[in-house]
């Protein structure tokens, strides 16, 4: 990256633990690795242990509230040492997640949308490229509220105000005390596409002169004049862990959201997101364009 923030020292290094849903993660390898090297397919495994073929495989892919009692159980069967056992059942009482804010709504929201604001609120790091929209961390409300009245969306009134208002209490994750570091690219596209009008595109632009000040967070954009890398991509955010082994690569398509985990697809987006870092423009100039494409809108 060819900014300050990034030759001033990478990664912000938090100060507390794994939060649940990294145990969970952790947890879930352990087992799978348990597993695989008895030979026994998942519904053996349930057999053996007393338990469902759905209840291995949530616990597998870390998915969902654990019982200890039922992973003591899984080790077991699997022949694990007493180390080995006493790991994972610790993992699997301190698995659960009591006092995110999300938790009391999370039953009313896509299992995507809740995994996600789990992963961000235990990342030491965030980057994240956007070639359409302005991520959802550093929208406005009016913006927010202006692509769900595209179409395609058709929520019903009530959604629509849970939906931003859940976008909204997400953002508070940048101002916490350990809050990650978040490096944010974005396409020039995004500053010139018209959301909602030239007076939700200037709060909008003035909101993220805003946001590329404060500490932690960098944003760089792309200008169109540095080629077309960036029109075969999609938006992607590389979710960051304390160990790197456990980061994940979110990102969306038409039909849905995907969680990458695969050491490869972390090769190749971390890969993707340096080059973007590397071929954009720097903070200070990038905050130049944006105050350039604000004072556009209001002409228009």
């Amino acid at each position: 990256m060819t900014d300050e923030l990034h030759g001033s020292g990478g990664a912000v290094e938090p100060t507390h633990g794994p939060g649940p849903t990294t145990r969970r993660r952790q947890l879930g390898f352990g087992l799978l690795a348990l597993r695989r090297a008895t030979g026994l397919s998942a519904e053996e495994a349930g057999k053996r242990a007393g338990v469902s073929k759905a209840t291995v495989s949530r616990y597998e892919t870390g998915t969902g509230n654990v019982r200890w009692n039922q992973v003591d159980q899984l080790c077991r069967v699997y022949g694990a040492t007493d180390e080995e056992r006493e790991a994972l059942v610790e993992l699997a009482k301190t698995s659960k997640v009591t006092d995110g804010w999300w938790v009391p709504v999370a039953s009313s929201l896509p299992s995507a949308l809740s995994m996600l604001i789990a992963l961000e609120n235990e990342a030491a790091r965030l980057s994240q490229f956007t070639a359409s929209v302005v991520p959802g961390l550093l929208q406005t409300s009016r913006y927010a509220r202006a692509i769900k009245a595209t179409p395609g969306y058709d929520l019903p009134p009530a959604r629509v105000e849970t939906f931003l208002d859940t976008r909204m209490r997400r953002q508070a994750l940048l101002d916490q005390q350990h809050s990650p570091q978040y490096r944010v690219v974005l396409d020039e596209a995004v500053l010139r596409r018209n959301v909602g009008g030239p007076e939700v595109m200037a709060e909008q632009l003035d909101f993220l002169l805003e946001r590329g000040t404060s500490p932690g967070i960098s944003l760089q954009i792309l200008p169109f004049d540095k080629g077309a890398h960036s029109a075969a991509l999609t938006g992607f955010m590389i979710i960051g862990a304390q160990d790197p082994s456990f980061d994940v690569i979110y990102t969306e398509t038409v039909s849905g959201s995907l969680f990458l985990e695969r050491q490869e697809e972390r090769k190749d987006y971390s890969a993707s997101f340096d080059y973007l870092s590397s071929e954009a423009l720097s903070t200070l100039p990038s905050a130049e364009m944006i105050a350039e494409a604000r004072k556009k809108h209001l002409k228009v």
